[in-house]
């Protein structure tokens, strides 16, 4: 399969051409970059050993905000003991312990210390949110990603304790619904997505649902706390 290699130039190939997934290597993590890879489909991913890599997805896990399953059980124990929902106030801690918390089936971590660094400049233009769940102080769970138009791209979520990012991940598509958003991205599809509700689609089906939702206005567009 044909994998093309970046130039400095700002410009990514037709995402339709990535076959397997994998587009693109080499080219940068920079704010100008990332913001064009978004808004062409197109994401970074690649371990602390690999070059940089972009990768656009056969299938590509979407929800349409409001249609977040959570189980009973789920929405009992949140109701019983509730988190404190925080949005932007700790974009860093929560980017950083995304990269360390282990997940099952998982060794090593994506979120290197140079995508860190890219996704906090991202966060500080104004483009990558982070969604926190407190108690009592401490940050227990959180999510982070990036809102363009009315499309919002999850990264990655972390749990320090039961329900956590399940709470974060609630409070995530409520909000999306409050100001108007369409679509929110997953990226690759999986089992723990699905089950929250999201569904698998043919690229071609997401590229054009994505620039509808690009194309949109969100009303309320805030994030940050009332």
């Amino acid at each position: 399969m044909p994998v093309f290699r970046l130039t400095q130039q700002l410009a990514f190939p037709d995402a339709e051409l990535a076959e397997d997934g994998l587009l693109a290597i080499g080219g940068d993590l920079s704010v100008a970059r990332l913001l064009l890879a978004y808004r062409s489909g197109i994401f970074p991913w690649f371990g602390p050993e690999d070059p940089l890599l972009w990768w656009s997805p056969p299938e590509r896990a979407l929800l349409q905000p409001g249609h977040l399953h959570l189980s009973a059980r789920t929405r009992r124990n949140l109701r019983q003991h509730p988190f404190e929902i925080r949005v932007d106030t700790a974009f860093e801690a929560v980017i950083g312990h995304c990269s360390r918390v282990p997940r099952p089936g998982q060794e090593g971590t994506w979120i290197t210390p140079e995508m860190q660094a890219a996704y906090v400049a991202l966060h500080q233009a104004g483009h990558a949110h982070s969604v926190e769940a407190w108690r009592d102080g401490v940050l227990l769970g959180g999510l982070y990603g990036v809102a363009l138009g009315g499309a919002f791209f999850g990264e990655s979520m972390f749990s320090l304790a039961p329900e956590a990012s399940r709470a974060a991940l609630a409070a995530l598509d409520a909000r999306l619904v409050e100001q108007g958003f369409v679509l929110l991205d997953g990226q690759l599809p999986h089992e723990g997505l699905a089950g929250y509700g999201f569904r698998s689609v043919p690229r071609a089906q997401f590229l054009r649902e994505l620039q509808t939702a690009l194309s949109s206005e969100p009303s309320g567009n805030t994030w940050g706390n009332p």
